[in-house]
């Protein structure tokens, strides 16, 4: 008799084969659903979107990084099914199938995790919607819908995903994150904003920013980067992103609590 028959292997050890597969296909999948909905049918961006070249922003250059973008992405695919086949006698084994599922859901959200971090905010080659007079709220949606609260999806499902109880505390943190950058904006109906401005904006860099929303200023800070602005009823909140101001609120409490962690 040999080895494997006298001594099988446990569940967990029989699918030791599967995690990188699931990891390689979530992260492929997730790469596939990014490049095709958002570079493709939404037309949102392209890979290289934001880098400033002339010969960059030629379309058929942009289309030539997606498709090498895509290419990329089905290699990584492809080893991920290979580690599949490889560990197919596996499969069969108990919680294999809910194993695979959940490290491809952790894959599919490191995807976006990496993407957000890396192409959006280090490199800066592209943004979620580079038409958005908000992109860092868009940004932080991708971010944690699809980033973040995938990963905690499938690290729920991978340790049993049973209890409500322990899965109750993961969503209301991702309710909250998602609320958040939503609960920056200004509320309809709301005329007057605090608006804080990126550090070393002058007081003639802010009256610039003023003036092009036809706004009027209220009141500002000791610092002159925290203000309030009447925008008026017409006046458009969103517009102060593209004038040097990194959060617009209808409430005092997180702009005077960023200014006060900035110093």
């Amino acid at each position: 008799m040999s080895t494997d028959s006298a001594h099988p292997p446990s569940p967990a050890r029989a699918a030791a084969g599967l995690p990188w597969a699931g990891y390689l296909l979530g992260f492929a999948l997730g790469g596939f659903f990014d490049g095709i909905l958002l570079h493709q049918v939404l037309q949102w961006h392209h890979l290289l979107s934001a880098v400033d070249s002339a010969a960059v922003r030629d379309i058929r250059v942009q289309i030539l990084a997606d498709g090498l973008f895509h290419a990329a992405m089905y290699i990584v695919a492809v080893g991920g099914l290979w580690l599949l086949w490889r560990s197919r006698r596996h499969f069969a084994e108990e919680r294999a199938d809910r194993l695979l599922a959940a490290n491809a859901l952790i894959g599919f959200g490191v995807w976006h995790i990496v993407d957000g971090v890396l192409s959006h905010w280090i490199l800066g080659i592209h943004r979620i919607r580079m038409d958005s007079a908000t992109p860092l709220l868009w940004d932080l949606l991708w971010f944690v819908v699809f980033g973040v609260a995938v990963v905690a999806a499938g690290w729920w499902l991978r340790r049993g995903g049973g209890g409500g109880g322990r899965a109750a505390p993961v969503v209301l943190t991702l309710a909250v994150l998602v609320a958040g950058p939503i609960a920056a904006l200004p509320p309809p109906g709301v005329t007057t904003v605090m608006v804080l401005f990126q550090p070393g904006t002058t007081a003639t860099n802010v009256f610039t920013a003023v003036a092009a929303v036809d706004g009027r200023t209220v009141w500002q800070d000791p610092s002159g980067q925290l203000w309030a602005i009447d925008l008026g009823e017409d006046g458009n909140a969103a517009a102060l992103y593209r004038h040097g101001a990194l959060l617009v609120s209808n409430t005092l409490l997180p702009t005077g609590c960023l200014d006060w962690f900035r110093i």
